[in-house]
């Protein structure tokens, strides 16, 4: 017996050194501490009302990648690794600790015994392959997400709380790709479709579960009280709310008339007619509603009107630089946006300054250079009907559209392109509809506005390998073999400026492809909100949008009596918050 346990002793070393010969993380002395964003000051309890834009097809984000679904998901599943909100670097969740080879492959994750379920099952190893599993799965629909795991080879569970990830290659990117998964629970998941799991998710890890879903109209998300991390340091005085209330607004005007009368808290402002003409009267005068600009260090994202090279007539290069010069941007901004906006020069504005700045030649209306392109692609017009025609085939094209107020920009559009001999027809479906044509690539036109992460990674939206993936972000399906080289080059490489280096190198040759009509941009928020909550020293958080408040902001009681007896009495409230907000 004793020869045995000496064996086994001897067995388990050979086994634990090299784990531990490998560089260990978090750093030795690192302690759990407060989050340096959020105020002590704040306190649990109350609701939030927030416009969600339209309903979603799904609340899956492995699914449906979109914003709301992200929002909704991550607060529902806990992560393996998190980021610190100032230093951005990675901190403990579900692992407690994980390692790193020297060759930088192989990711150990030792998951943290203390992670639970809501049904107070233990988070283990096999719900970390489960979920990479599920991913991978051929007949899942998860395609955005295939990208991050394709770059490794299936996991290797070591223990029930220990599981290791190898890369296929190295990537500046891995470790964020396999820390950042949303991890899923095998025990509730294991036997379902899941392509069909949309609205309903019984068993969280996360922060919040989802409260009573009104389909079409409302989504509440409910402040879990029995979270396994609740009582982290790092997680006291955020998420404060009792309830995040998401409402639905086919159009953004119903919405900031909803927003007007109450049925909103907050509301980001994406129209420059209701920022400059719209704020104005008591409810601004007297400090019931908050208006304030709000500039911090938000990466700046692009958006433009997409065309699908996959098909005619936009599978031509020197058409799609037609559409860019018959697009006037400077009279639109002029016009109807009040010259709020600067003019996209770059798919990755916020890596130019300065010192450094963009090159890539500016578009304005130019109606002789886009005929002379016209021409040299062959297209001609037909004396009997005024159009243009190429091989017989009139120049005629669907925008596919999901909201209205952008119609006035695509009729101003439209005009001008009718003028030039090119009949635009506005196609309009609601945004699940829309989404499901984006998944098909199923467009000609449509508009598109994308956010923007700290670390570039260009793959997803410009790799050849991904303009045919369903679902996927290379939505205008741009396929260049240079491109491709530059992002397998950027790949290998952990010194941030100089893949930034690399990243203005596409930009540059994606801005000469023309996939997308550039529009405009803003670099700070607009923000809207009733007089009621508390905010730390910094209104929204050092990178983040909005979207920050629902984490870090409360429900000041004193705010809100004061308010409620300012709207009863029609008084001013004092003192007023400032007007421009910068990061602190």
């Amino acid at each position: 017996m004793k020869k045995k346990i000496i064996y086994t002793a001897l067995s388990l070393m050979v086994f634990i050194l090299p784990l531990f010969a490998e560089e260990l993380y978090p750093p030795r002395g690192w302690k759990d501490r407060l989050d340096p964003l959020a105020s002590q000051e704040a306190v649990t309890g109350g609701e939030i009302l927030i416009f969600a834009g339209q309903y979603p097809k799904s609340l899956n984000y492995y699914l449906d990648n979109n914003v709301l679904s992200a929002e909704i998901f991550s607060s529902m599943y806990d992560t393996l690794l998190g980021v610190h909100p100032l230093t951005l670097d990675h901190e403990p969740v579900l692992a407690s600790a994980w390692s790193i080879s020297s060759d930088k492959t192989k990711f150990t994750f030792y998951i943290d015994k203390n992670a639970l379920w809501s049904n107070n099952k233990p988070v283990t190893a096999y719900d970390v392959k489960f979920t990479y599993d599920v991913i991978m799965n051929p007949k899942n629909l998860t395609g955005p997400h295939k990208v991050e795991m394709e770059r490794f080879y299936p996991p290797v569970i070591i223990d029930e709380r220990t599981i290791s990830f190898t890369a296929k290659d190295v990537h500046w990117k891995n470790l964020g790709s396999v820390g950042g998964l949303h991890i899923l629970p095998e025990n509730a998941m294991k036997n379902m479709d899941f392509n069909k799991i949309n609205f309903s998710f019984p068993v969280v890890s996360g922060a919040c579960e989802l409260g009573k879903i009104s389909e079409g109209i409302s989504i509440a998300l409910m402040r879990r009280e029995n979270w396994w991390r609740r009582n982290r340091l790092s997680v006291k005085s955020t998420g404060n709310f009792e309830i995040l209330k998401f409402k639905f607004y086919a159009e953004r005007e119903n919405a900031f008339e909803a927003f007007k009368k109450g049925r909103i808290d907050i509301f980001p402002v994406y129209t420059s007619r209701i920022w400059v003409n719209e704020t104005g009267g008591d409810k601004f005068l007297k400090n019931w509603i908050v208006k304030q600009k709000i500039h911090n260090c938000r990466p700046v994202g692009f958006q433009g009107f997409a065309m699908n090279l996959r098909e005619f007539p936009f599978d031509d290069k020197e058409t799609r630089m037609a559409m860019c010069y018959l697009l006037d941007r400077k009279k639109m901004n002029t016009t109807l946006m009040y010259d709020q906006y600067f003019l996209h020069k770059s798919y990755v504005e916020d890596l130019y300054t300065r010192d450094n700045p963009c090159k890539n030649p500016p578009f304005k209306l130019d109606r002789d250079k886009a005929g002379k392109l016209l021409k040299n692609a062959g297209w001609i017009v037909n004396p009997k009907t005024g159009f243009l025609e190429k091989n017989k085939k009139k120049f005629s094209f669907k925008f596919l559209t999901r909201n209205a107020g952008s119609e006035k920009f695509i009729s101003i559009y439209a005009q001008d392109l009718k003028d030039a001999g090119i009949e635009l027809i506005i196609n309009k479906k609601d945004w699940a509809a829309w989404a499901r044509d984006m998944d098909e690539f199923n467009f000609q036109m449509t508009w598109a506005a994308w956010g923007s992460g700290i670390f570039k990674d260009p793959e997803g939206m410009w790799s050849s390998k991904e303009a045919s993936r369903k679902g996927g972000s290379n939505i205008t399906g741009l396929k260049n073999s240079r491109v491709d080289e530059l992002i397998d080059q950027q790949k290998h490489i952990f010194d941030v400026n100089k893949r930034n280096e690399i990243c203005r190198d596409i930009d540059k040759i994606v801005y000469n492809e023309y996939p997308y009509v550039l529009l405009w941009n803003i670099d700070y928020t607009r923000l809207l909100y009733w007089n009621k909550f508390g905010t730390p020293d910094s209104v929204l958080s050092k990178y983040g949008d909005e979207r920050s408040a629902y984490w870090y902001w409360w429900l000041d009681e004193d705010s809100r009596d004061d308010l409620k007896s300012a709207l009863e009495h029609k008084n001013f409230i004092t003192p007023k918050q400032p007007a421009v907000d910068y990061f602190k």
